[in-house]
This record gives C-alpha cells, sequence and structure tokens, in this order.
C-alpha cells in the first residue's frame, strides 16, 4: 500500500453520493464473502440479491466507477472487488489512532476486521494514568499528553474519537493540529472542525431511537392488518 500523501486517489474522479458511498461497501463485503467460496463471476442480479438491492439500483452505483460488467457474463468478483477498493480509497495505507481506551476503545483497537479493510491501528491514547502502559493486544496504552509525538512517530493519519463528550472537543482541535484530516467519532456531541477535515459521527443512541421509529410503525401496521383481518370475519 502506499500513503494517502504521496499519491492522488484513485482514478474514479467522479463524485460518489453518500447513499452509493455506503452500498458500495456492503458491494465490497459480499464480493469478499464470494471470493473466499471461490466464486469468479457474479451477475448484477445476484449480486444484488446477495446485497440486499435490486439490480437498476446496483448498475447505478457501479456506474460511478466506470464498466465493469459484461453483458451475459456479469463481474469479474476478484476485479470488481479490487476496482470498488480502490475508489473507496482501500489501497492506501491508512494507520489509525484511538483516542480513548475505555471498553469503547479498547474493543475498536482488537477488532480484527480493520487489517483485512485496509484499517491498521497503530496508537491507543488514554488519559488515566492507571490505564496508560497497558496492553492491548500488541498496542501500549500512549498518555495524551504525548499524543502529537506518538502520531507524529506512528504516521498515524485517521483517527477515532471514543471519549466523553466534554473532552472530545479538545481532543478534535488536537488531532486536527497534529495533521489528522480523517476523524470518526463516537462522542455524543457535535464537533467543529474546519470544512476540510473529514468527520463521521457514529451515535448509537440516536440509531436505536431510528429502529424504534420502524419497530413501531411496523407494529402499527401489523395491528392494522390483524384489525381488519378481524372485521372480514
Amino acid at each position: 500500500m502506499s500513503d494517502p500523501a504521496s499519491r492522488q486517489p484513485s482514478g474514479h474522479g467522479r463524485h460518489i453520493p453518500a447513499a452509493s458511498l455506503a452500498r458500495l461497501t456492503v458491494y465490497l463485503r459480499v464480493l469478499g464473502t464470494m471470493m473466499t467460496e471461490g466464486i469468479e463471476r457474479v451477475s448484477s442480479e445476484e449480486l444484488a440479491e446477495a446485497a440486499g438491492v435490486n439490480s437498476p439500483k446496483l448498475r447505478k452505483d457501479l456506474s460511478y466507477l466506470g464498466s465493469y460488467g459484461t453483458r451475459g457474463v456479469g463481474y469479474d468478483v476478484p476485479y470488481l472487488s479490487g476496482q470498488i477498493a480502490a475508489a473507496l480509497g482501500l489501497t492506501l495505507d491508512w494507520r489509525v489512532a484511538i483516542v480513548g481506551a475505555g471498553h469503547l476503545g479498547r474493543a475498536l483497537a482488537g477488532y480484527p476486521g480493520f487489517g483485512s479493510r485496509g484499517f491498521e491501528v497503530v496508537a491507543l491514547f488514554d488519559a488515566d494514568q492507571m490505564t496508560v502502559g497497558q496492553e492491548v493486544g500488541w498496542l501500549r496504552i500512549s498518555p495524551v499528553d504525548a499524543m502529537e509525538a506518538v502520531l507524529e512517530k506512528t504516521r498515524a493519519n485517521m483517527a477515532v474519537l471514543a471519549v466523553p463528550a466534554d473532552v472530545a472537543q479538545q481532543m478534535c482541535d488536537r488531532l486536527i493540529a497534529a495533521g489528522i484530516t480523517s476523524i470518526l467519532s463516537f462522542a455524543p456531541v457535535v464537533l467543529q472542525a474546519p470544512p476540510e477535515i473529514q468527520i463521521r459521527k457514529v451515535d448509537m443512541a440516536t440509531e436505536l431511537q431510528i429502529l424504534a421509529y420502524h419497530a413501531q410503525r411496523a407494529q402499527v401496521a401489523a395491528l392494522a392488518t390483524d384489525a381488519q383481518a378481524r372485521l372480514m370475519r
């Protein structure tokens, strides 16, 4: 892999909408499973079904990358997987620093799936002196006081914030000042950053609330259907 600072992103110059981008990650995961099963070719219908979308939507998503399928033959699984990975920037060298070594931070640091998807966790920080120095897998927890020096030493270029809300902005500011431009935040707060900084927020409480909304609608629909069925008896 090459360092993102030393080369431009893949040749797919077209802007990919957020919804298509999210689905491309699903296609990549499905294609990876197919490769482990020895499947070399797949039709758009088969790939769409495995990914849980319809064929026109899949073809539209893949059109942002170029045309890789052959009518009547389908897609070359390894090749398409490689093209999606390149479009997502996964052929670059992503070195991740995790700020916060609580339960979430430790779980993320020990997650084995990052490596297979192009991400290497290279640093783990915490402010608790009782925690600093402990090991999580092969990583030794570093003090946040040494964050800038460790980021430079490890050449980290992406960060995850797994810290309380009251210190999240401060940690975010330090990461940005240290040259980190891509941050994934689990902190329950909206972070302020310059427009060129990419921040993705993961709010599990919000996701659960959205699930609750859909579950409620499903229950109401089921009750309405049941009531209608009773009336028709």
